[in-house]
């Protein structure tokens, strides 16, 4: 404590305050006199809070100083309760303002920032109903405007503050600059006056102008020259392009003889139809099956755990099948069976080459389309660009390379299909005569299973020779799986870089926004950290008046049994005091009653009660003067719940009201 009266009173000793104090005297301040000098710090912190507490009610001096303190963020020590500190501002306590002084005199600049800041930045309260009218919102939402450009100018202010650009540096690089101009100016007049004692000077001066003027122009038509050598290359590189596609076109039309075109188109036709009628078909089909399975996925109802352990199990039951008439297949071992699975193996084999290159195909087709539609592009571009050029002459010739390599591939994959077409045609001769022979087998087979009494095996052959076929189309359309998936994954990193290139000045942007953000952050998380801060001591200031309450309600429950209690003890000690009373009268009498109390009661009981009755009229009086400090309580609690619940009624129901140019808020 001691410490922090030293820092108190060397603070106020200095600038701005200089109130020339010693512990002694400071400690020996009245509490108006503590009070004002509170008023006075906070005045410097606040210029609006400048004036004579003596001026003022203590109501409304507390109440200003309170609020100006929770906006300036201070917090009272945690042995302090809310209401003991309004008292303390109240009365002018040490305990209570020794410490405000001293959060305040630590930080006295920050304050003054932080009180400035908030004449801006804090919001009106305006209440629901009256942003319903169009002039006030407008006006409301003008206000919001002008706050949010305060906060973004400031802001810069700040960044400038402390860039490391000032004023002074300023000025000096212009007087700088002001001394350069001179000296400048004092040089030319110098030449000048040296250039006048010089004989036919004028005319020296006007050569050397059009000296200057000529080497402009030499520049001038360096350039020019420059441009037309760039023209005549690109002509010359036209030239050559042309040349190139009439030589082109001539060996095209020296090969176009009818034989060679009717045998293409034939190539054409046969490929069109295997396309047509082979491979677009199982396309369209596996398509089909594909939607169907989805469909059928998706009209089926939501599967549980015992829904997919039910086909784990169905599919593992499945795999061991297969497995048994695998095993079973291999026991049998039939050489003819073995050479007909051989020329199947082959044809499925060739079939699937015959896919692949027809695949092939169509891409190195889609690949000319799409070179023929680029160079067509391209030469419209070039035909009406206009003398500018296009496309370059290495490019070009990158791109002619390019197509003829294309046109080598494609004549050698034509040439391949066409071998593949023979191979083919042989193979499926030899798969009709297998057929038949086959058909032959099988009758035989038949029959001889019949004899032997085993009919069906052959059968059950056949399903294990179609599961197998199953299983390889199955692998099959794993393998074109794995190939879309690479393609796809390709297409994906090419889409990839490209993004990244469109997205390049995006990211720039991005950047200073991201900066932008990042300070909007930090200052989100100090207002967090405020509010938080603000809200906890709130909710520990509420959480403690509770268990304030809650005591004091239990202390009342407690003395109210306690008053009841003893006022059925005074009635029941009445009536026995009265029943006495009579008694004595009945026992005073001259005919008294034949049997009464006293002589039923025994003795002790008598004295017993002698002394309790000498007990209640000692604490009688002090009794009753206890029962009326407890009714007193109670009256003055429940004014308090009365004037709480009004106060606050009358701050929920705040109006703003004008009154000579500045706006009050009038509780």
């Amino acid at each position: 404590m001691s410490e922090q009266l030293k820092f108190i009173v060397e603070q106020l000793n200095r600038e701005p305050f200089k109130k020339n104090f010693n512990l002694i005297t400071f400690d020996s301040l009245e509490p108006m006199q503590l009070l004002q000098i509170l008023n006075d710090v906070l005045a410097e912190i606040d210029p609006k809070q400048a004036i004579d507490i003596r001026e003022e009610m203590p109501e409304q001096t507390v109440k200003r100083i309170c609020a100006l303190l929770g906006m300036l963020k201070y917090k009272p020590p945690g042995n302090i309760s809310d209401v003991s500190f309004r008292q303390g501002l109240v009365t002018g306590s040490k305990p209570v303002i020794h410490p405000i002084l001293h959060w305040l005199l630590q930080r006295v600049p920050e304050l003054k920032k932080r009180a400035y800041l908030a004449r801006f930045l804090v919001k009106l309260e305006v209440p629901a109903d009256f942003l319903q009218d169009d002039i006030i919102n407008d006006t409301y939402h003008q206000y919001e405007e002008l706050v949010e450009g305060f906060k973004t100018y400031h802001k810069e202010c700040e960044q400038l503050r402390t860039s490391g650009f000032s004023t002074a540096e300023i000025r000096r690089d212009i007087s700088a600059m002001e001394e350069e101009k001179d000296q400048l100016i004092k040089r030319v007049e110098r030449l000048k006056k040296r250039v006048e004692s010089v004989s036919n000077h004028q005319r020296m001066l006007e050569q050397a102008r059009q000296l200057r003027v000529e080497k402009e122009r030499e520049e001038a038509l360096t350039h020019q020259k420059q441009e037309q050598k760039n023209q005549l290359f690109q002509a010359e590189q036209r030239r050559l392009r042309s040349e190139q596609q009439l030589k082109d076109l001539r060996q095209a039309a020296a090969d176009a003889n009818p034989e060679s075109l009717m045998k293409r188109l034939e190539e054409e036709i046969k490929i069109n139809s295997y396309m047509v009628s082979e491979k677009l078909p199982k396309e369209l089909e596996g398509m089909r099956r594909t939607v169907q399975f989805l469909q059928k996925v998706a009209s089926e109802p939501a599967m549980g755990q015992a829904d997919l352990q039910e086909l784990e199990d169905k599919i593992k039951e499945a795999d061991s099948r297969i497995n048994q008439l695998i095993e079973k297949r291999m026991m049998r071992y039939d050489p003819m069976d073995d050479k007909l699975s051989l020329y199947r193996q082959q044809a499925s084999i060739i079939a699937r080459r015959k896919e692949s290159k027809a695949e092939e195909l169509q891409e190195a087709r889609e690949e000319l389309a799409a070179a023929e539609r680029e160079l067509r592009q391209r030469t419209n571009q070039t035909q009406g660009s206009d003398g500018e050029e296009v496309i370059r002459g290495d490019e070009m010739k990158r791109l002619v390379a390019k197509l003829r390599s294309k046109g080598t591939v494609y004549k050698k994959k034509r040439q391949e299909i066409a071998e593949l077409k023979a191979d083919y045609g042989v193979v499926q001769r030899t798969e009709e005569i297998l057929k038949q022979r086959h058909d032959a087998v099988q009758q035989k087979l038949q029959t001889v299973e019949a004899e032997k009494g085993i009919s069906g095996y052959s059968d059950t052959q056949e399903e294990l020779e179609r599961v197998s076929a199953i299983k390889s189309e199955l692998d099959e359309k794993k393998g074109r799986t794995l190939d879309d998936m690479s393609e796809m994954v390709k297409k994906l990193n090419s889409m990839i870089v490209e993004k990244k290139s469109a997205l390049a000045p995006i990211i720039k942007e991005l950047r200073s926004l991201r900066q932008q953000s990042q300070e909007l952050g930090q200052e989100y998380e100090e207002k967090k950290a405020q509010y938080e801060s603000c809200a906890a001591g709130l909710e520990s200031n509420r959480s403690k008046l509770e268990q304030e309450v809650k005591a004091l309600r239990d202390e009342m429950a407690q003395k109210e049994n306690r008053y009841h209690y003893i006022n059925t003890m005074s009635e029941i000690l009445e009536m026995q005091i009265q029943r006495a009373a009579e008694e004595m009268k009945a026992y005073v009498s001259p005919d008294p009653p034949a049997s009464c109390l006293r002589d039923e009661w025994p003795f002790l009981l008598q004295q017993k009660l002698r002394e309790e009755q000498k007990m209640v009229r000692e604490s009688h009086s002090a009794n009753m003067e206890q029962v009326k400090m407890w009714r007193d309580l109670e009256q003055l609690m429940e004014c308090k719940r009365q004037c709480f619940i009004r106060a606050k009624n009358r701050e929920s129901i705040g109006q703003i009201i004008q009154e000579g140019g500045e706006d009050r808020l009038v509780l």
